[in-house]
């Protein structure tokens, strides 16, 4: 009865954050659908059922791994090697900021839509696959199952901050991660999350999702720019005249945000909100995969 009470009550709360939710799971789950999963292993050696590999012994090989069948056809000796099939960590954490609420066209997703939803199919992927996913910070813990999926959809909150800072708490040591977030923010801050995340060992993804808007800056003549919360405005009469420094700015950041990455064994992946989330949802899987 507790277990089942408990449960209940971990739905309710999900059904309390809005409409929006339940269909969000259902988009999630045919999102994730339309990755093929098959069998599959990481890749790495370690315990498992599947051959991956032989290999040369190296020392402080036992003599128990080698295999003398394989030894045996060469002047070498051998080891077989499995693939290492355990459950991981992963953790996630998407930006609850104002600024992910924004859309530049009626009728297009908004940054926060996009990246929940990615999260979502991508702790479908991972959970079917015997994963343990969990949400940054301390109020969803990684764990394996169904159920977790409601624990995450409660844990998807937004915030007053007009811009995020990736939050690296709660990431399992060696585990993985990934940052769904425009990056708008100070980038001090991505830089500190992922020097926490990789004094963990913790390997993972930044996922950059911007609006095309933002990416192709349409504007022209008077133009009043103001934040989602409102803290920033700024009014100009010739806004073309700000595009060439503000596409300058953008590629600058993008260019730090990579560097930022790959300087920690990380991956980074742009993605716009007026394209198809399949694409975003596979790389990420794959990186976190080890298949890029």
């Amino acid at each position: 009865m507790t277990g089942d009470f408990a449960f209940d009550g971990l739905r309710e709360r999900a059904e309390t954050l809005g409409q929006s939710l339940p269909p969000l799971l259902a988009e999630a789950e045919m999102l994730a659908s339309t990755i093929m999963m098959g069998e599959h292993g990481r890749r790495r050696a370690g315990q498992g059922d599947e051959f991956w590999q032989y290999r040369p012994t190296h020392v402080g090989d036992s003599v128990r791994m080698i295999d003398w069948r394989r030894s045996a056809r060469s002047d070498a000796t051998y080891v077989r090697e499995r693939e290492w099939q355990a459950a991981q960590s992963v953790t996630l954490w998407v930006d609850p900021a104002k600024s992910m609420a924004f859309s530049g066209a009626k009728g297009r997703v908004t940054k926060a839509d996009r990246a929940r939803l990615l999260a979502m199919a991508l702790a479908v992927l991972l959970l079917r696959g015997g994963e343990r996913v969990g949400l940054a910070g301390e109020g969803v813990p990684p764990r394996p199952g169904r159920g977790q999926m409601l624990r995450l959809l409660a844990g998807l909150t937004e915030d007053g901050e007009d811009y995020g800072t990736p939050d690296a708490g709660g990431i399992a040591s060696h585990g993985r991660a990934v940052f769904l977030s425009d990056f708008m923010g100070d980038l001090a801050g991505v830089e500190t999350a992922l020097a926490r995340a990789s004094d963990r060992g913790a390997r993972g993804v930044l996922c950059h999702v911007l609006d095309p808007a933002e990416e192709e800056f349409p504007f022209d003549g008077r133009t009043i720019f103001e934040s989602m919360g409102g803290t920033v405005r700024h009014e100009t009469l010739r806004a073309s005249d700000l595009r060439a420094r503000y596409l300058a700015r953008l590629a600058e950041r993008k260019a730090r945000l990579t560097d930022l990455a790959r300087s920690v064994g990380w991956h980074y992946h742009c993605h716009h909100t007026g394209g198809p989330a399949q694409p975003a949802l596979l790389f990420l899987y794959r990186a976190l995969e080890g298949g890029r």
